[in-house]
């Protein structure tokens, strides 16, 4: 029995890992990943594209969904006002197909 429930957890934790419905929270103490907004694509570590519903967001590729409490997040991020403050350096794309890692050594951040 506890072997089923052991193996039930760990399959929706892997399951819902990728997903990237994300929360803005106000301090950087309740944060996952703290990320700070570039002016230039060419500055950024990922660059980011709204997605307008939450079946729509990437598996770890850019595309978020910000959603609006902090229990239905997958990551909970802070937007800090320096770039050497935060984790991850992103940038907003227009276009959905803009959407990807460029540095993917910080990947992990949102695993």
């Amino acid at each position: 029995m506890n072997r089923c429930l052991l193996l039930s957890f760990l399959l929706m934790l892997f399951m819902n890992a990728n997903a990237q419905k994300v929360f803005s929270v106000e301090y950087s103490n309740q944060a996952d990943v703290k990320v700070f907004v570039v002016d230039y694509a060419n500055q950024a570590d990922l660059h980011v594209y709204k997605v307008g519903y939450a079946n729509q967001t990437g598996k770890n590729d850019g595309k978020w969904f910000f959603v609006e409490y902090a229990n239905q997040a997958e990551k909970k991020v802070y937007f800090t006002d320096y770039a050497n403050q935060a984790d991850v350096k992103i940038f907003f794309v227009e276009y959905a197909n803009q959407a990807k890692w460029v540095k993917k050594e910080k990947q992990h951040f949102f695993y």
